[in-house]
């Protein structure tokens, strides 16, 4: 039988916000927002993993589950295969990597993407993405572009507006409808999430900072589909905080 974890990289550095994780929306930790969120799949395991002691603590105090990595690691993915290799996870089970700082992600999606990779045989990892709606988020390079084939599989992800609409961004304008909001959501085979951490890592994903791309560079499929619910960002600055916090104000 296919067992389904969730494993939630945490760090405690943030370049854009200082120990981001452990910043508080209504009263609790962001890491515990997300925890809570990964409870509701009703998957046989829910994982923290971290380098930080104080991460730790943190999730321990409201009684989640903690694996101790590396500090070295480069990208989530590469702790999620240290941690899948520590806790013994069987090849046939399904990873979830379920970003810290999501608070607001759908229970609904995270199923959709592992639905998603179960009956995509030749996927190595499936993901989502939504339509873009805003016209400044096409250039916003914190919203992660993505291009995909006729057959559900990605082609690229890029901080750049992806596809560039030719006679159209070189006067300034931008029609909606024709770009896609990556949402930051993976699930993997545990066979091809212990081989990610082999594999070396790519120029393009040093360039754009995006780990996925090690991926495709390695000539490896990613299913994607349009998620069937919006997925509000992360938090990654000082204003994206004060939205979710503003959200979790009317709920």
């Amino acid at each position: 039988m296919i067992k389904r974890h969730i494993i939630i990289p945490a760090r405690l550095q943030s370049t854009r916000l200082q120990n981001k994780l452990l910043l508080e929306i209504a009263g609790k930790p962001i890491i515990e927002h997300v925890y809570q969120k990964a409870l509701m799949c009703g998957f046989e395991q829910v994982i923290v993993a971290t380098d930080s002691d104080e991460i730790k603590k943190v999730v321990e105090t409201f009684g989640g589950n903690v694996c101790m990595t590396r500090h070295d690691h480069q990208s989530g993915t590469d702790r999620l295969a240290e941690a899948a290799y520590k806790l013994n996870i069987l090849d046939d089970d399904i990873i979830v990597n379920i970003q810290g700082d999501e608070p607001l992600i759908p229970v609904e999606n995270v199923i959709q993407a592992v639905q998603l990779l179960v009956t995509n045989k030749q996927a190595s990892m499936a993901t989502l993405c939504e339509p873009i709606i805003e016209g400044s988020e096409i250039h916003n390079p914190n919203c992660v572009k993505v291009v995909f084939d006729q057959q559900g599989y990605a082609l690229y992800f890029s901080r750049a507006p992806i596809p560039w609409q030719r006679g159209v961004f070189d006067q300034g304008r931008v029609n909606i409808g024709d770009h896609y909001r990556h949402i930051g959501l993976y699930a993997y085979r545990a066979a091809f999430l212990k081989e990610y951490a082999l594999m070396t890592k790519s120029p393009l994903e040093q360039v754009e900072s995006l780990e996925q791309l090690r991926v495709l560079w390695h000539g490896k499929k990613i299913a994607i589909a349009i998620a069937k619910f919006s997925t509000p960002p992360g938090v990654d600055t000082q204003a994206d905080l004060d939205k979710v916090r503003n959200l979790y104000e009317r709920l």
